[in-house]
């Protein structure tokens, strides 16, 4: 017998994105603005790549006078987006351990999702105890196998820490002095982002050379594993 409810069209896939932002006090001013900026373009670009097999979700952590959850997973074009506003210092390590909490979470970010990307950006020096909730993000659990792309604003960024981070992906560590090389980042993310929800496996990550833009400004770094990813259908 004839059953139209047979006939359904699988749900999509998500490829969860994370953003990790520094709203320190030394972000105020035009650091703050320009960052509201690039992201709100990030999203509009995501929202236009949305398809039928893959689903781009975004989700925010922001690190300042506190850590706070600013943006549960949404789906890109669902997204209305609520400015950054800046105070306190910079408490990466506990941002940091939010975000591994999350990825951990298999009915928050759940296995059949693709390898999530994370963004960390900041423009200081964390004033929390970083270095194992840094290790335990990086080399432990379902968040080691995410991919991991940060940018330094400012000559004040920790570069060590923010090296570490990006330490065995396909990625360098960028370097923002000004308002453009701040959108010039996240038009890399939103470039990489976008490369994998048009590959045949969105879980393979574009080595840099794949992401053309003009201008730039990328320093090498020599602990980058320019290979790309590979897994199994699911990215855990």
């Amino acid at each position: 017998m004839f059953d139209p409810k047979k006939f359904t069209t699988p749900a999509a896939k998500p490829l969860p994105v994370v953003l990790l932002l520094d709203v320190s006090s030394s972000m105020a001013g035009s650091n703050i603005d320009n960052l509201n900026k690039a992201v709100q373009v990030m999203l509009s670009s995501f929202a236009q790549e949305e398809k039928m097999e893959t689903e781009i979700i975004v989700s925010v952590i922001t690190f300042g006078n506190e850590v706070n959850l600013h943006l549960p997973y949404t789906k890109a074009s669902q997204v209305k987006w609520q400015p950054l506003h800046t105070s306190g210092m910079t408490p990466m390590g506990t941002a940091l351990k939010m975000a591994k909490a999350m990825i951990e979470d298999k009915e928050t970010t759940p296995s059949r999702a693709y390898r999530p990307t994370i963004v960390l950006v900041s423009d200081g020096q964390p004033n929390d105890s970083w270095e194992q909730p840094l290790e335990d993000f990086i080399s432990h659990g379902r968040s080691s196998k995410c991919d991991r792309m940060a940018m330094a604003i400012g000559r004040a960024a920790d570069e060590g820490v923010l090296k570490r981070f990006v330490g065995g992906t396909p990625h360098d560590l960028f370097y923002a002095e000004n308002a453009g090389q701040v959108h010039e980042f996240f038009q890399r993310v939103t470039m990489s982002v976008s490369l994998r929800t048009n590959s045949k496996d969105p879980n393979l990550v574009p080595i840099p050379s794949e992401i053309k833009l003009d201008g730039g400004s990328v320093k090498p770094n020599n602990n980058a594993n320019q290979a790309t990813f590979s897994d199994d259908e699911d990215y855990i």
